[in-house]
């Protein structure tokens, strides 16, 4: 499992019914991509929720990195993306863990992502083990938020250049108020081609 990323953001002004309409035009375009586990068509606007930008962060988890370089890269859909609105940082996380929530048959309305750096001090005994503790902690906590009725998929994943751990759930109608999450996000729409392919639990 690996994730993606990338994020949008737009003019404090700008009429996010924009992006609204360009899910619901060609969102379902992903709906039957091979190697796809979901993506989930996700915005931030500007005062609400808490979000301080109008943004369009499209979510991704890939059963196949080969599919996510063509996506990327071949001609495979990205490249609207570049014409629109220039080439974002597409950013990537290995995946750790993964939970198929109760809510797994609902349609998704809210997204929560939460990014934790890894503390350079997080190997106190020397061993060089300290990350993989932290991860077992991180991969209990996961499973304990997957149980929730309202979750619909839960994963964690790390990114071994900047050291951040990253949380995202997908939940039925809103973030759970509790969530300790860095940004809350509505979905407009998801394609979940491969979502029953998705690991279950732990990955590593």
């Amino acid at each position: 499992m690996y994730a993606k990323q990338y994020e949008i953001t737009l003019p404090a002004d700008y009429d996010m019914g924009i992006i609204r309409e360009r899910v619901a035009v060609g969102g379902h375009l992903l709906d039957d991509r091979p190697g796809l586990g979901l993506k989930a068509y996700v915005i931030r606007e500007r005062g609400v929720d808490g979000s301080p930008v109008n943004q369009y962060a499209p979510f991704y988890l890939w059963n196949d990195t080969g599919a996510m370089a063509h996506f990327l890269v071949g001609g495979g859909g990205f490249q609207n993306i570049v014409r629109d609105f220039g080439r974002p940082a597409v950013h990537h996380w290995t995946g750790v863990a993964c939970h198929t929530g109760p809510a797994r048959t609902a349609t998704p309305r809210a997204a929560s992502r939460r990014l934790t750096p890894v503390p350079a001090g997080s190997d106190p005994d020397g061993t060089g083990l300290g990350l993989a503790a932290l991860i077992e902690h991180e991969t209990a906590e996961l499973r304990g938020v997957a149980r929730r009725e309202d979750v619909h998929t839960a994963a964690l994943a790390f990114d071994p250049q900047s050291w951040h751990l990253m949380r995202f759930v997908l939940w039925e109608d809103a973030v759970a108020p509790d969530e300790a999450a860095t940004e809350r996000y509505e979905v407009l729409h998801l394609s979940a081609p491969g979502v029953a392919r998705l690991p279950e639990g732990r990955v590593w």
